[in-house]
Parts: structure tokens; C-alpha cells; sequence
């Protein structure tokens, strides 16, 4: 009897593209799902808040659809930022309409705090300590918005101060890259998105989850509606410690890791931090047929 042990990783931002339904929609059963819902959903222009989160949570949730049948069940569900919905959604607690629902409403309330607030700007930093680019940050009007490896992380603070910050990380030897976002998420320029977010998630029907899902702030495994309500509301304006789920991941005693896509950006970190963990995205494979025989691989050496 195999003794893997699956985690699904479900992404967030920043690796959306047009064709990320396509694999999915060659299952009939994923097909109609992503017709259902992406009807009556933005499309403009799929970098924009307000269009990606939704965007990638169905993509995500339709990728779930297409290969779930031949799939072991999971051990455990991880999502990145506003992967960490739809992670609920792979888990069994909320429907995929209501995780898309909820997706938009999210996007609303934190655009609402940009547009209160305008001039934000997110920077992803290489090079420095967590403890260093906090500090360094912080002399910026910057906060760490996402801790994704010893040595890099993601800042969010004032578009103004960017230059200055960038500026002063170069002085110190490492490295900066400005993100194409105008909302400093999981930081406490969206602190009044909380609240709202919260009680929405309080109004939602959730049912019994299927796995555990592991919370961003903390590293928790979360098996409960109070709980997902608080950690899901509570990232908006908190960091996100990345870096410690992936070491939660591996004390879970996870064996095989599949990313659902669109992107393999957290495949590719768990990979690196953990490498004796078998991880793969749905994005490496040409057709669903392969991803079953990965998994079955996968399962038998685990």
C-alpha cells in the first residue's frame, strides 16, 4: 500500500496568461465547470486586481475538476495569498461559484483600500536577512508583505519611497525588483478591508473539509469555519510566512506536491526548499493523461 502523502498548492498572482484554461477544458466535466464560472466575469485585462483574483481561482479550481477523479486524495491544501481561497475550494468547503464570489469581493475591498490610500507599490527583495530587509524596509515606510526564503521576501509600502528603498538595498549588496501591483496586500495599507472580508466569510456557507488547509499567517493547518474566517481575513493586512509553510509542508510529512496552476512559481520554491518532496505543476505537462501518471508514479515511490 502506497504511504504517500499529496499536497495541493494552489497559486496566487502573477503567472496568469489567456491559454491557463486550456488543459483543464480538455475534460468535458472541468469544461462546463469554467464556463460556469467565468460567465459574466471581467476579462479586460487579467492583470488588474479586480479580473486576477477571481481569474485564478477559477482557473485553479477548474484545474481541480479536470483531474480530481484520477487523484489520491489530498493530505493537505496550501494557497499563496489568494491561492489560500481556493484552496478552501480544493478542500471541499466552499463551492467553486462561492470561492469565485467571494474571490471579487476580496479584490473589491482591497482596491478600495488602494484607492483610499493611492501610490502603493509591492517590491520583491534578494539578498538580505528576513530581519535586515525588515528593518530596512521599515526606514521606508515599507512593511514584508510575504517571507518566501531565508534570504527574500516582498515589501509593500509607498510608490513614492520606492526609488529610495531600492536605492538603499543596492547600497547594502542586494537586489530589488518592482512589481507590476498597485496594492501593498498583506500589510496593513489594507487593514480596512479585514473587517468586511470577515464577515463576508462569516455569511458564506461553508461545509465539513475534506483536508486540512494550512494558514499563511502562521503556518497552521486550519480544519474549520471560524479559524479559515480568521486567517482568510486576517492576511489581507498581515504577512504572509510563506517560508514557514513550507517548512509545515514538510513536517506534515508530505512525500508528493502537485501545483494546480496557472504558474509553477511554488513548485519551484518547494522544490529548492525541500527537495526530497516530489513536486510538479500542472503547468509542466501537455495533457491531463500525464499529470494521472506522475501522480501514480509519484505514489508508489512515496
Amino acid at each position: 500500500m502506497s504511504r504517500a502523502r499529496l499536497l495541493l498548492l494552489c497559486p496566487g498572482q502573477g503567472d496568469q496568461h489567456p491559454d491557463m484554461f486550456d488543459l483543464a477544458r480538455t475534460s468535458p466535466a472541468a469544461s462546463a465547470l469554467a464556463d460556469q464560472l467565468l460567465a459574466g466575469q471581467p476579462s479586460d485585462d487579467i492583470y488588474a486586481n479586480r479580473v486576477a483574483q477571481p481569474l485564478i481561482v477559477a482557473a485553479t479550481l477548474t484545474m481541480w475538476e479536470a483531474i480530481r477523479d484520477s487523484a489520491p486524495a489530498p493530505a493537505l491544501v496550501a494557497g499563496y495569498s489568494i491561492g489560500e481561497l481556493a484552496a478552501y475550494g480544493v478542500a471541499g468547503a466552499i463551492t467553486p461559484d462561492r470561492a469565485v464570489a467571494l474571490a471579487a469581493q476580496r479584490a473589491q475591498l482591497m482596491d478600495d483600500c488602494a484607492r483610499a490610500a493611492p501610490g502603493q507599490a509591492l517590491l520583491a527583495i534578494t539578498g538580505l536577512t528576513l530581519s535586515s530587509a525588515s528593518q530596512l524596509a521599515a526606514q521606508h515606510g515599507y512593511h514584508l508583505s510575504i517571507e518566501t526564503g531565508e534570504d527574500t521576501c516582498i515589501a509593500g509600502g509607498p510608490a513614492a519611497q520606492a526609488d529610495r528603498l531600492q536605492q538603499a538595498i543596492e547600497a547594502a549588496g542586494a537586489r530589488s525588483r518592482r512589481l507590476p501591483v498597485a496594492v501593498a496586500s498583506h500589510t496593513p495599507y489594507m487593514q480596512d478591508a479585514v473587517a468586511p472580508f470577515a464577515q463576508a466569510l462569516r455569511n458564506a456557507t461553508f461545509e465539513p473539509q475534506q483536508a486540512p488547509v494550512l494558514a499563511g499567517i502562521d503556518a497552521a493547518a486550519v480544519r474549520d469555519h471560524g479559524r479559515a474566517t480568521d486567517t482568510l481575513a486576517r492576511q489581507l493586512a498581515e504577512k504572509i510566512r510563506w517560508l514557514a509553510c513550507m517548512d509545515a509542508i514538510a513536517e506534515a510529512g508530505i512525500t508528493v506536491a502537485l501545483e494546480l496552476g496557472p504558474g509553477s512559481a511554488l513548485s519551484r520554491m518547494l522544490q529548492h526548499r525541500h527537495p526530497h518532496i516530489s513536486t510538479r505543476s500542472v503547468a509542466d505537462f501537455r495533457t491531463l493523461g500525464g499529470i494521472h501518471k506522475w501522480l501514480e508514479r509519484a505514489a508508489d515511490e512515496g
